[in-house]
């Protein structure tokens, strides 16, 4: 994978995961007819900042690309680091918008990592 033997991998990796949860966010916005620019800063924010948080604690940077040492602990971290920061700023906390986030944001946090670790076995394999 690249993620060992590119420097800049970790800081791109990080990066799209960012970018992954903005489109979580957007998506969701458009979804319920919000002005999506206006307001995606506010939706993103607490995601953004538990992402962080789950990079950190994970020390993601070591393996960006493992979806279960890595995907797993920065979804699960962004998942219930976001919802308690929306929580405590006076956002909704719905229990639909909890499951619903969840579930997308593993599709996307740990799923592109999937995707990336069969493409490298397949790679290895030819």
């Amino acid at each position: 994978m690249p993620s060992r033997r590119a420097p800049g991998a970790p800081l791109a990796f990080l990066l799209l995961d960012a970018l992954l949860v903005l489109l979580f966010a957007a998506v969701g916005r458009a979804s319920h007819a919000d002005d999506v620019l206006a307001g995606l800063a506010q939706t993103a924010w607490p995601f953004l900042l538990a992402l962080g948080a789950g990079w950190l604690a994970s020390r993601a940077w070591r393996a960006p690309a493992s979806p279960v040492r890595t995907g797993l602990p920065v979804w699960a971290l962004t998942v219930v680091g976001g919802m308690a920061l929306r929580a405590v700023s006076g956002q909704g906390v719905q229990i639909a918008f909890v499951v619903v986030t969840a579930l997308v944001l593993l599709v996307l946090l740990v799923g592109w990592r999937g995707v990336a670790a069969a493409v490298a076995r397949r790679r290895a394999r030819v």
